[in-house]
């Protein structure tokens, strides 16, 4: 069984989050894939409550499995989960440069191999040094994806609705989430 992980704060999902894992799923063949929340992540800060951001990953990835995690840092989940050993964990290519800065990055590609979505435009130096810097660069697959404009730190500072898939637009709009930001309506 191939097991895609795809993990992260999801404040809010986007249609970039949905576009990522599809392309995974269709390139590795993924028979299962968990969407990994993190419910206090060590890396950003959130805006939004863990159970809500649970609710909107679960919204945005119908049919996946969806976990809230307590976990700051990648590597001490994957530590208390080992039947997810040679996983792929799915990330873009923003998050794959800042990889050499994660706790215990080598020992991340022990656990799980990368699965990383590229796009047009992105520099390749970027991440031609993090796989420079790894011990098992082989465990690093990239992959080309069309780039889709959103980001979860712009969409909380203006909020655009098709930004987002039409059921976390529908959360977004019942509990009043960033209604501090004029695109919301």
């Amino acid at each position: 069984m191939t097991l895609g992980l795809f993990g992260g704060a999801f404040d809010p999902p986007h249609r970039g989050h949905v576009q990522l894992v599809r392309c995974a799923r269709e390139l590795l063949g993924f028979d299962r894939v968990i969407v990994v929340v993190a419910a206090r992540p060590g890396h950003k800060s959130v805006e939004t409550p863990p159970g809500l951001r649970a609710e909107m990953a679960r919204a945005a990835f119908p049919g996946d499995e969806v976990i809230l995690d307590d976990h700051a840092r990648t590597i001490d989940l994957l530590r208390d989960h080992p039947e997810w050993q040679d996983a792929w964990f799915v990330l873009g290519a923003d998050e794959f440069a800042d990889f050499l800065s994660w706790k215990e990055p080598d020992e991340v590609l022990a656990h799980v191999r990368l699965a990383v979505g590229t796009r047009p435009g992105f520099p390749p130096e970027r991440l031609q040094t993090v796989l420079d810097g790894v011990e098992r660069p082989e465990r690093v697959r990239l992959f080309a994806m069309e780039p889709v404009p959103a980001a979860s730190r712009d969409l909380r500072a203006d909020f655009v609705v098709s930004d987002v898939p039409p059921p976390v637009a529908e959360i977004v709009r019942r509990e009043g989430l960033y209604r501090a930001h004029p695109g919301v309506h």
